[in-house]
């Protein structure tokens, strides 16, 4: 079972709390020093809380951006038995409320002290100890902009943190109470506990598939909690959702991105943008989970985003969700399906999960830890040599254009994770595709590669001699 950041990680918890359009999210990108966050004018833009570190006077913390507070009805009434999305933004900016250790309660200076401020100051008392919330009055952007200050004294947390988001002013002597806040809390606290061991760099995992398959709801089924919000209305992710677990020694990080699809890369708006950064969190990813709906037919889109994921050279596995929707599971008939309609994928594995119920789902954690690890495989040139030794007397290499039968003089190795291959034939001699396929075939059977693209590329150089036998 994966240890989760949530959960195992001791590193403090701060959490940014206040009403929708505060400028919640432009702090977490400040503070965070990245363009994590959407910001949108639009007020309850962010729906699931952002996630991120903070590095400052040698202090490291957790930042949590909850989800804008529009209906204070949904953290008051405990019984509601509403289940739709606005409910479940406000009912997980309140769990991460209760478990925080500090929370940064921010208000909007711009547009003063409301009544939900007031209503949301009486909430935070009741579920939090005082000492622990500083009072952040946002959008402070010139001195002119004080003369308002003094009214947020009435909601009784103390002396307020004049600051803005927007162009940074007195966001360090946010982080400077912050730390020393933290540091009295954490005085009498026992740190003697073992972290979690981890080997190699982190791992960057990205899940990614068309509106509605169930991205989310595998994230959730992953971790074990519900750490982003499910929904059946396409596009209720927004933007990336970073949780960083540990597996078997393994740091891995997993980004729960916006449904990609054709309408939506088109259009405008928030689900334009939200795109953007799923196809940005792709790039910067080891390992793509490609979730299809198994129970509906394979789309031409499935297709163009498996385009996107090789060509950016990103090792990738089909996730098959909602396998418990289908009446006759039989895997082989199934996987018959998807490599037929997507023969220039066979490389990739297939696993049939249901993420609402939970089965097979941890199996996708040993095809990761597999994947990772043979898509940094490095071979020698001994290695090679022989393989190529043994392939060329199975089958000689087929020319392409002109009569000559070309000679494979060398291959190497030029590249890991992602492997990249080099092959050498003469000047004036030409390699049929269908043989460099056939290669990159033998060198899985050989070697594995699993689910991880591989770039062979043919060169020619009349001055290149060796001794292999076609």
């Amino acid at each position: 079972m994966p240890e989760s950041s949530e959960k195992q990680n001791h590193l403090p918890l701060v959490v940014i709390f206040g009403r929708a359009n505060a400028g919640k999210s432009t702090l977490f990108n400040c503070l965070t020093e990245k363009r994590q966050a959407l910001v949108s004018p639009v007020a309850g833009t962010t729906r699931d809380s952002n996630l991120g570190k903070v590095f400052w006077r040698g202090r490291e913390f957790r930042l949590v951006d909850t989800g804008g507070i529009i209906d204070l009805k949904h953290l008051i009434n405990k019984t509601s038995a509403k289940n739709d999305i606005d409910d479940k933004v406000q009912r997980q900016a309140k769990k991460y409320l209760t478990a925080a250790d500090l929370v940064i309660f921010l208000v909007d200076n711009k547009t003063g002290l409301l009544p939900q401020d007031s209503q949301m100051a009486l909430l935070i008392k009741k579920n939090v100890d005082p000492e622990k919330v500083v009072l952040a009055v946002n959008k402070v952007d010139s001195p002119k902009d004080r003369l308002n200050f003094s009214e947020f004294y009435k909601l009784s947390f103390g002396e307020p943190q004049p600051l803005s988001a927007a162009n940074g002013s007195g966001t360090g002597d946010l982080l400077d109470l912050i730390v020393d806040r933290l540091a009295t809390s954490s005085a009498n606290t026992n740190t003697d506990e073992e972290e979690p061991r981890v080997t190699g760099g982190e791992l960057r995992v990205c899940i990614i598939g068309q509106p509605n398959v169930g991205k989310s709801s595998l994230l959730n089924s992953l971790l074990g909690y519900e750490r982003v919000i499910v929904s059946p209305t396409p596009h209720t992710t927004r933007e990336p959702q970073h949780t960083d677990i540990i597996y078997e020694d393994q740091a891995i990080r997993l980004i729960d991105t916006a449904g990609i699809s054709k309408h939506g890369h088109a259009g405008r708006g928030l689900e334009k943008f939200g795109i953007a950064k799923s196809l940005s969190a792709l790039s910067k990813s080891d390992i793509a989970l490609l979730v299809i709906d198994i129970s509906q037919p394979l789309y031409h889109q499935d297709a163009k985003l498996i385009e996107e994921i090789v060509s950016a050279k990103k090792s990738f596995i089909f996730v098959a969700n909602k396998w418990d929707k289908v009446a006759e599971r039989d895997t082989k008939k199934y996987a018959d399906l998807i490599y037929g309609k997507l023969p220039f994928a066979r490389f990739a594995p297939i696993q049939f999960i249901s993420a609402s119920t939970g089965a097979k789902v941890k199996k996708i954690y040993d095809l990761i830890i597999k994947i990772s690890r043979e898509r940094k495989l490095e071979l020698s040139d001994s290695q090679l040599s022989h393989f190529l030794s043994r392939v060329v007397k199975v089958h000689r290499p087929a020319k392409g254009k002109g009569v000559r039968h070309p000679r494979i003089r060398d291959i190497r190795q030029t590249g890991a994770n992602p492997p990249m291959f080099e092959l050498k034939i003469g000047a004036k001699e030409d390699l049929h595709f269908s043989y460099v396929r056939f290669l990159e075939n033998r060198l899985r059977e050989t070697y594995g590669f699993l689910g991880t693209p591989l770039t062979i590329i043919v060169s020619k150089n009349k001055n290149v001699h060796g001794s292999h036998q076609d």
